[in-house]
């Protein structure tokens, strides 16, 4: 039991260092605030809760995962090499993907909320 509060310490730690020093990680966070204030200004379904949780959490999961790819390339160059770029503009580019899905969901799930509000 020792170590998986050892281990939860390490993950907790992480968290933090992600909310405290990542823009991007602090935005979506910020967005996920937005998006839990709409929803519970509109209501909405138990089943609209479980999207939005599920793709909340795959965009942050994949910002760490993209946060701990940049610091690991960082430990290893600092300077400029293509390979390393390529390795980073992948990782931000899965990032990116979520997140453009991410809002389209958010379109397809609040619009008919916002409609029937007009």
């Amino acid at each position: 039991m020792q170590r998986f509060f050892r281990s939860l310490g390490f993950a907790l730690n992480g968290l933090l260092q992600l909310i405290r020093y990542e823009r991007n990680f602090q935005i979506q966070v910020a967005a996920f605030i937005g998006v839990l204030a709409l929803g519970i200004f509109f209501g909405i379904s138990s089943m609209e809760w479980v999207v939005i949780f599920l793709i909340s959490a795959l965009v942050m999961g994949l910002e760490a995962i993209n946060t701990a790819i940049e610091h690991l390339c960082d430990l290893y160059s600092t300077e400029a090499n293509e390979r390393i770029k390529k390795i980073k503009d992948l990782a931000a580019g899965a990032v990116l993907i979520a997140a453009v899905f991410a809002v389209c969901i958010a379109v397809v799930m609040f619009l008919p909320y916002v409609k029937k509000m007009l």
